[in-house]
């Protein structure tokens, strides 16, 4: 064996997650079979970003940097065989960016360690990857805990021939939501017309953009279901619940390469119909629950039924008919339910980070006991790892919970999503057109 059998760098009580503005402690050791003459000992603590517009390569197109710390372990002299133990300190700015890694980008956080050694010899490296997580508060947005919906009107024609529209108005319960939590969801699909129409299907988005040498958007399907299509001259109700997976927060503050969205866009087939309802995947709960959808549709009016169907239609192909109001069933979840159980999720109920709770962690060498440590979930898609506390269950729900699937493989990302602002501003034009 060489003389450095050992040369690895350890965090205090193996801690992995760190929040902004928090001390980072940590031991360099070294296990030396022979003595060791060396110039320097140092470690760096670096946080950094990179983009690049090929996917899955480091030579990055744009780099950004955050920090760049390093201290000096020992200076010139020699080590004498057997083990060898450096601590060191390091205090992480508070405007560090949260951690991620995607197929475009990623944001990293790590240590490196080196020994300088004297001229002609092999110099010694190592390093250790940590992470830091910026806690998204969703009371912090505003309108965050009002429903969110969103309208379009589209019209039916059949053989170039007008045969009515169709008004596809979605809703969700609340406009941010997270890890754990079930996102309900609410469609209401109005057939003013003699033909069917096509299957409704209801994603959960997430848009992840690379800012290198042009934008990049990288647009993956988290969840998805599909229901049946809504038969003439009827009024259809259909109710899904998508349960929000192990995800990236909305935002990456203090990041301008990378940016993260998350929708929910509804759509029909036939007519090609489509309605997107913007959402934030956040870390801290909206403290304001919203009313069961059964208690907050209790005071609406009822829907107006029309007796005959609009002027533009084909009469005589069609003929007057009431529209009746029916539910519309589901008939495919993008995974099934069985594999729940195998399934890496996060339950935020509980969750809690290192800022909010200083006291928790044992001083050096004080002989308290080391807390245990909840076990680390792995996220869906582009993401980092999370922390769950307690016991790893989904929440109850009425109907089936849909699940993101297995991401193996990853195609070019197709047409984004409008942004916040542009789904906003048809929604109002929409919901003008219906009246």
């Amino acid at each position: 064996m060489g003389k450095v059998q050992l040369f690895e760098i350890h965090l205090s009580n193996s801690r992995v997650i760190y929040s902004p503005g928090e001390p980072l402690t940590g031991t360099v050791n070294l296990r030396l079979g022979a003595a060791l003459p060396y110039r320097a000992i140092r470690v760096t603590c670096t946080g950094s970003c990179g983009v690049s517009s090929k996917a899955n390569d480091t030579s990055w197109t744009v780099e950004e940097a955050y920090f760049n710390s390093t201290l000096s372990l020992a200076d010139k002299g020699t080590l004498s065989p057997g083990e060898h133990v450096f601590p060191f300190q390091f205090l992480l700015p508070t405007t560090a960016p949260t951690s991620f890694e995607g197929p475009f980008g990623k944001i990293v956080h790590q240590l490196r360690a080196v020994i300088d050694t004297p001229r002609f010899s092999k110099d010694h490296k190592c390093s250790r990857i940590f992470y830091i997580l910026s806690p998204l508060n969703l009371n912090s947005l505003p309108d965050i805990e009002q429903p969110n919906e969103a309208t379009t009107t589209k019209k039916f024609s059949y053989k170039l021939v007008k045969s009515g529209s169709v008004i596809l108005t979605a809703s969700t319960d609340l406009r941010g939501y997270v890890v754990g939590q079930v996102i309900q969801l609410h469609a209401d699909i109005e057939n003013q017309s003699g033909k069917d129409t096509g299957p409704v299907v209801a994603s959960l988005l997430q848009k992840v953009s690379y800012k290198a040498k042009r934008w990049i958007y990288d647009l993956r399907t988290i969840a998805e279901v599909e229901g049946s299509g809504v038969k003439a001259w009827k009024t259809a109700q259909w109710r899904e619940q998508i349960l929000v997976p192990a995800l990236p927060q909305s935002v990456l503050p203090g990041c301008n390469l990378i940016h993260i969205d998350y929708f929910i866009q509804v759509s029909l087939k036939a007519p090609e119909a489509t309605v997107n309802l913007p959402l934030f995947i956040g870390n801290i709960a909206v403290n304001c629950p919203p009313l069961s959808p059964a208690l907050s549709l209790s005071g609406l009016p009822p829907p107006l039924v029309p007796t005959a169907p609009p002027e533009d239609m084909d009469m005589a192909a069609c003929g007057p008919s009431p529209m009746v109001s029916v539910s519309l069933p589901t008939k495919s979840h993008s995974q099934q339910q069985q594999q729940q159980s195998t399934q890496p999720f996060s339950y935020t109920p509980g969750l809690s980070f290192r800022e909010t709770r200083p006291e928790a962690e044992p001083g050096p060498g004080d002989g308290s006991p080391v807390p245990s440590r909840p076990p680390l979930c792995l996220s869906t898609g582009a993401t980092i790892p999370y922390f769950a506390e307690g016991p790893v269950v989904p929440m109850p729900t009425a109907s089936d919970l849909i699940l993101p699937p297995e991401y193996s493989t990853w195609g070019y990302p197709y047409e984004a999503p409008p942004s916040y602002e542009q789904s906003c501003s048809s929604a109002s034009s929409g919901l003008s057109n219906g009246n």
